[in-house]
């Protein structure tokens, strides 16, 4: 009877060992973009723009967003005066690091 118990619970362990293990794999096979969407891509911008820029940066609007390679997202402003006078920013979409951050003149 002891032995039973104990062969059933060795056999329990191994079974909920096992799914915990399948469950970890299939976790870390689905990876989560950290900047799905363009929406996104562009508020990161601002947050960056902002305290490096200041409020001018606003004058930039709208800011437009472009998926390069399905890995890096590009935003920049836009701007009626002058070609290249607008913030520029490079954000992967995988993590969210910040490859990039200029202001053309």
């Amino acid at each position: 009877m002891k032995k039973t118990a104990i062969t059933l619970l060795a056999f329990s362990s191994l079974i909920v060992i096992t799914l915990l293990i399948t469950s970890f794999q299939e976790n870390m096979d689905n990876k989560t973009d950290y900047v799905p969407n363009e929406i996104t891509a562009i508020k990161i911008a601002e947050a960056i723009w902002l305290p490096i820029y200041g409020n001018k940066i606003l004058d930039k609007k709208p800011f437009v967003a472009k998926l390069e390679n399905d890995d890096i997202w590009v935003v920049q402003g836009t701007s009626n005066t002058q070609k290249g006078d607008v913030p520029y920013i490079e954000i992967r979409k995988s993590d969210c690091k910040v490859l990039k951050v200029i202001h053309g003149k």
